[in-house]
């Protein structure tokens, strides 16, 4: 092995080249999330997302291999945040009655997924159809999100508070209504209250999982 030391990684304005690496990936995100949740996939190239990013087309391919890309990294990040959010609530509401459990679960999903409406929008619309193999993302998250709410299920099953039967396609069924209702609110300018999406969304999923 040789004895030199290995040259020092340049560093411009007091930033390592890791870390400029790594703001440019963030504009690209932050752009995709504008561009995308607002103007659409379709809609957007890779030449307006550099643009919006301040980045140059060779950074972009440093970073994604084309806009399908930066679409799956956006839908991956939403599905993880709600996804955490959603486990947290259920799990730290533990000690409470299924309706609270489930109210403060759902409350989460919600206030992550209906936050800002480009995540929404990101999130149950402009996925679909883009590829084969982003459907196969896709559809891996649905199963991600089915296997979770069993798991609850299972639980309020060995609490006594449901039904004990085969729950997946009512999960199934939840998931479609849940991105549904959080889609429309988005696309209608947020005219309904938060609030009552939580509460309705609540009073479904009571109502699957306790009636035979």
């Amino acid at each position: 092995m040789s004895g030199r030391n290995p040259a020092p990684r340049r560093s411009y304005g007091g930033r390592s080249a890791e870390e400029r690496r790594a703001e440019r990936r963030e504009r690209l995100l932050a752009a995709g999330l504008e561009l995308f949740g607002t103007r659409g996939y379709a809609a957007t190239s890779i030449e307006r997302l550099c643009a919006t990013a301040s980045v140059s087309t060779r950074n972009f391919y440093e970073e994604f291999s084309g806009r399908e890309e930066l679409l799956t990294a956006l839908h991956r990040t939403i599905n993880e945040r709600a996804s955490r959010a959603l486990s947290t609530a259920f799990a730290e509401a533990a000690g409470a009655a299924l309706a609270t459990r489930v109210e403060r679960a759902v409350r989460a999903f919600v206030t992550v997924t209906a936050s800002d409406p480009r995540w929404a929008r990101i999130a149950f619309v402009e996925v679909i159809g883009v590829s084969a193999n982003l459907e196969r993302h896709r559809l891996n998250w649905h199963g991600q999100w089915e296997d979770a709410l069993l798991a609850m299920t299972r639980e309020a099953v060995r609490r006594g508070e449901a039904v004990d039967r085969d729950h997946r396609l009512t999960m199934i069924a939840i998931i479609g209504a849940a991105n549904n209702l959080v889609h429309h609110w988005s696309a209608r300018d947020q005219d309904i209250p938060v609030d009552d999406i939580t509460a309705e969304l609540t009073r479904l999923v009571l109502a699957a999982v306790t009636r035979p």
